[in-house]
Parts: structure tokens; C-alpha cells; sequence
């Protein structure tokens, strides 16, 4: 069993560069399907859901080959649909855009029920609602999700009775080949949105309004291979730089859209954080005593559900009582209780959580609950007297590139570990 294992008081000091969007390059990896042809991808994280995604495309016959650790060329000339193994697609919550392609391209889908994180009912609801909209038929069998369009696919008009990220990627995916326009209406306008259509549009296809509420597709009769590189990774750099606020110090964040992180910048700033923003490079530091803030998280543009945990880490070490709401999933708070460990007085009710900053946290052995948690656990670290072991490591290393090896080089006592058949932590290094 691996841990992290950090002895914390040291301020970050140093550059870092992030990596491609996570949340971009599942459905660009899993949308190439639609083009039957090669594409490269290139700023890929090397994360295992990106593993994961591209281990489903060599299953269901696609040629995967990596040209260095970000960029990948993929060819889905001669893959097959409904054939991708249960036990891959249930690891992964992305594996959901399996169905829009797979319908997309041949009309039909088989796709076993996704996986990811745990904090919360995440219903395919709203997918289903846009999928019967283009045509198709769909229904849940033991197990797998079955859609059909014998028929096939044809533009028409969806609403979404709440914005959701997944089902306006999943409805885009399904649609650029179905002939007629496709009006999406209350869609999400999340970044990696943004970066899926212009993916897609790279490819051929035609769509419009992507980042607004109102998505417009023209149906194509067919997409054709391309390369492509995917966006930075805004919930990577939100990370570090809730690191810095944590632990205190002063790093250089390369390979950013300062855009994209205003309201990340805006709330840390008003914790007592110092940020600098150039083109594509943001300066954060922090040598003040943390103040309070107040967090409601909510669909973009509004403050990201994914940076929730990072932040109310940061906000145990802050002067005062803050109180942070979940506007998104309903049970985010799984990782208040390996706070509690630290030293942090936290309480939850409901969607709310009140935080009572402390004098100090001190390191303790906790859990990685899902993967933004298990960013909060190190950031938490970072900050703490004396050590932390974190176990339940496989959920960090789902989102975050060589997390471990980037601390070390800002100055972080951070090591990953293993433990041994006598359970002695060894070396991973």
C-alpha cells in the first residue's frame, strides 16, 4: 500500500507548470471515436483516469500509441462500440461519453454503468433526457446502459432542467453527427466545454455558443482526424496555489489562463494572499496571517465545486470563523472527519460547513476520501506541525500529474512511500 508522507512547516518557494485539463481530456480522448480516423492529443496529464480512458479505447480496438508522456495519437478506424469492458468503464465517471459517442458514430450504445469519486448521487438523468431528444432510446440492463437510435440520430432542441457539465458534453458529443441543428439550452459553460468544441470543430464539426447558455450544433456527415492540444488545467493550478496559501511562501505558476482562475485569485486574495497575473503565468504568495472568507460553490463562472476541499483546508489555518456551502453535490464533506484528525474544528450541516479556525493543525495519519479530498489532505499537511501519512493515494493520482515530485521541487518535505510486508514505510522514490 502506497502513502504520501509529509513533514509539514516548510513554505513553497519555486516554479511549477501545470499540466492538460483532466476534466477537458476525458472527453476529448473518448469524442475521438466519433472521427473513425487518427488524432493527436497533445498536453495529455499523466494521470490514471487519462491511462484509464485510453486503456477503454485499446479495448474496444482502437491503435493507441504514445508518442512522449503528454501526446498520444489515437485511431478509432476500425474500433467497435458496446464492447468495452465493465470492469474499466465502472472506474471512471467519464466513461459516461462512451454513450454520446458510441451513439454518434453507429447509432447505438452499450456502456456499463461509470464510476469516480463518492460524494454524492450523480444521475444520468438529464444525459438520457438529451438523448431521447436527438432520437435514440435508452434504458438501464443489468447493469449496463443500452441506448438505440435504429432510426438514427436527428437534430432537435434540449433543455436541461439544471445546468449540468456531463450532460451538455455527453448531448455535444452525440449531436455533431446528427443531421438538422441541435439548440441546447441551460447548458454548462465550464472551460473544458469550451475546449471539447473546439476539439470537435477541429475536426469538422460545427458548433457555436460553447461557454454561453446556448449551445448551437449543425449536424455533419462525417469528422475527420486532427491534432490538438488541450488547455491547462485550472483545478491543478487552483491547487498549488492553495498550497502556497496554506503553507506560506512565494511560487511562479506557468502554463496557466488567468481567466479561468479570477475567482480562485479573487477569493485567496481577499484570504490574504498576494497574486501577480502575466499572459499565461500567475505569482502567488502569502507571508500575512490568513483571514476568513466565505465559499459558495456553483456552476462556472461562479467558485468551481472542485476546488471546494482545497479551500477549506486553507481556511482551518485562517483567523476567525468561516463558513463554506456546497451549491453542487450533496455530500462533499466526507473528508471534515480526516480534518478532524489535524486538529481542525469544522461542523457540517447539510450543505454547510462552519469553520473555526485553529492556532495550528498537526499532522496525523488520514484518508484520501475521493480525489479533490485527497489535494485537501496534502495541502492540510503542508500547513500541520509534525507529520502526515496519507493513505488512499490511487484517488489523488486520478487528477493530479506527479503531484509529489512538483511539491518537492517547491521545497515541500514530501515523500511517496510504501508499505512493507512487516509494515515498515520504505522509500517509492
Amino acid at each position: 500500500m502506497e502513502k504520501i508522507v509529509i513533514e509539514g512547516g516548510y513554505p513553497l518557494f519555486g516554479e511549477v507548470e501545470i499540466n492538460g485539463m483532466k476534466n477537458a481530456a476525458l472527453p476529448i480522448i473518448l469524442a475521438s471515436i466519433l472521427t473513425g480516423d487518427k488524432c493527436v492529443i497533445e498536453h495529455l496529464p499523466a494521470i490514471s483516469d487519462v491511462t484509464l480512458a485510453l486503456e477503454i479505447l485499446r479495448s474496444m480496438g482502437a491503435g493507441v500509441r504514445m508518442i512522449n508522456r503528454t501526446t498520444v495519437e489515437i485511431d478509432t478506424s476500425y474500433i467497435k462500440g458496446g464492447n468495452a469492458p465493465y470492469d474499466l468503464v465502472s472506474k471512471m465517471r467519464g466513461s459516461t461519453y462512451l454513450i454520446g459517442a458510441e451513439l454518434g458514430r453507429f447509432g447505438a450504445a452499450r456502456v456499463g454503468w461509470p464510476g469516480g469519486c463518492d460524494f454524492g448521487v450523480r444521475p444520468i438523468d438529464q444525459h438520457i433526457k438529451g438523448f431521447e431528444a436527438l432520437g435514440a432510446k435508452v434504458d438501464i440492463e443489468n447493469g449496463y446502459i443500452v441506448a438505440n437510435a435504429p432510426e438514427g440520430l436527428r437534430g432537435n432542441s434540449v433543455y436541461f432542467d439544471c445546468v449540468t457539465v456531463g450532460a451538455t458534453i455527453n448531448v455535444m458529443i452525440a449531436a455533431v453527427l446528427a443531421p438538422g441543428q441541435t439548440v441546447i439550452d441551460n447548458a454548462a459553460r465550464e472551460p473544458h466545454i469550451v475546449d471539447l468544441a473546439n476539439f470537435l470543430n477541429t475536426c469538422g464539426a460545427k458548433i457555436t455558443g460553447a461557454g454561453t447558455g446556448v449551445i448551437r450544433i449543425t449536424g455533419v456527415e462525417r469528422l475527420h482526424g486532427c491534432t490538438y492540444t488541450i488547455i491547462p488545467d485550472m483545478i491543478e493550478a487552483g491547487t498549488y496555489m492553495a498550497a502556497v496559501a496554506a503553507a506560506g511562501g512565494r511560487i511562479r505558476i506557468t502554463n496557466v489562463i488567468p481567466k479561468h482562475l479570477e475567482i480562485i485569485s479573487a477569493k485567496l486574495e481577499e484570504m490574504g494572499a498576494e497574486i501577480e497575473e502575466y499572459d499565461d503565468t500567475i505569482i502567488i504568495g502569502r507571508t500575512q496571517e490568513l483571514r476568513r472568507a466565505n465559499i459558495k460553490t456553483l456552476p462556472y463562472p461562479g467558485f468551481p465545486t472542485d476546488m471546494h476541499p482545497q479551500m477549506s483546508a486553507v481556511l482551518c489555518c485562517a483567523q476567525g470563523t468561516s463558513i463554506v456551502s456546497e451549491g453542487i453535490w450533496e455530500n462533499r464533506f466526507r473528508y471534515v472527519d480526516e480534518l478532524h484528525k489535524m486538529g481542525a474544528e469544522i461542523t457540517v450541516d447539510g450543505r454547510t460547513a462552519t469553520i473555526f479556525g485553529v492556532e495550528r493543525l498537526t499532522g496525523a495519519p488520514v484518508r484520501a476520501v475521493d480525489l479533490r479530498a485527497g489535494a485537501a489532505m496534502i495541502i492540510a499537511a503542508l500547513a500541520a506541525e509534525g507529520r502526515t501519512e496519507i493513505s488512499g493515494i490511487g484517488s489523488i493520482e486520478r487528477g493530479y500529474d506527479d503531484i509529489v515530485g512538483k511539491l518537492q521541487r517547491l521545497g515541500a518535505h514530501i515523500k511517496k512511500m510504501y508499505c512493507s510486508d512487516e509494515n515498515e514505510l520504505l522509500d517509492a522514490n
